[in-house]
């Protein structure tokens, strides 16, 4: 079975494409998002064969949900748009196929024919934007969307991954390697990264160092990267 996710924005849309895809008897949809949040924990979690992306989505888009993977966890991305212009950057950043709104039952056909031929698991490059401008994160049952200049420090622990602003502190599901990818933080530790703009000072210690940021906040900073911590700010 093609384990298959619908991520759209639009109700309509993804009832509309589920009848269609109902049809298939090797087509499993294991479910349906409305939002790229949504998206990510799903795909993260129940790691689809296949996902139908809309394209132009509220706060995130889905050119920048696909930045967020990593590019060795991708799945086979179709790209689902109301518009030829977004089809072509959809194959320039490497999609595996698109469709154009309302979705051709015949196209549709193609492009299932084209999954079920690619048996080989689809390693990916990663796609633009490589600067993301917002996270998406959650706190218990609330989903927020948190502005990368807001961030202090990321870290991580048996729990997952942890975003620490000055006024909250909530998880995500992206993954720290992604975070110094495509956000200006900088690794400080194996388990900690750091925003430049949050460094009110580093603290050098016997064992390495320690960064103290403008809300007071404590971050670990192992000797294998002070050096380039420091060389950052043009320290020696």
């Amino acid at each position: 079975m093609i384990r298959c996710l619908l991520v759209d924005d639009e109700l309509y849309a993804r009832e509309a494409l589920a009848e269609l895809l109902v049809e298939e008897a090797d087509i499993d949809i294991i479910g349906q998002c409305s939002n790229a949040v949504e998206a990510i924990q799903m795909i993260n979690r129940e790691k689809p064969d296949l996902v139908f992306l809309d394209i132009q989505m509220p706060r995130i888009t889905g050119m920048e949900l696909i930045a967020m993977l990593a590019p060795e966890q991708m799945p086979r991305i179709v790209f689902v748009t109301a518009y030829d212009e977004f089809a072509v950057k959809a194959f320039d950043n490497h999609a595996f196929d698109y469709l154009l709104k309302p979705v051709d039952e015949k196209r549709l056909q193609q492009t299932l024919e084209k999954v079920r031929r690619d048996l080989t698991p689809q390693v990916l490059t990663p796609v633009m934007p490589l600067h993301l401008l917002h996270l998406p994160c959650y706190c218990g049952n609330k989903l927020k969307i948190i502005a990368v200049k807001d961030v202090e420090f990321a870290f991580s622990d048996l729990s997952g991954v942890h975003i620490a602003t000055t006024k909250e502190q909530v998880h995500t599901e992206l993954t720290l390697k992604v975070l110094e990818e495509k956000t200006p933080l900088l690794r400080c530790h194996r388990q900690y990264l750091v925003s430049p703009s949050a460094i009110a000072e580093i603290e050098v210690l016997e064992t390495g160092a320690e960064v103290t940021t403008h809300s007071g906040a404590k971050v670990p900073v192992s000797r294998r990267f002070l050096k380039p911590l420091k060389q950052a700010f043009g320290f020696n």
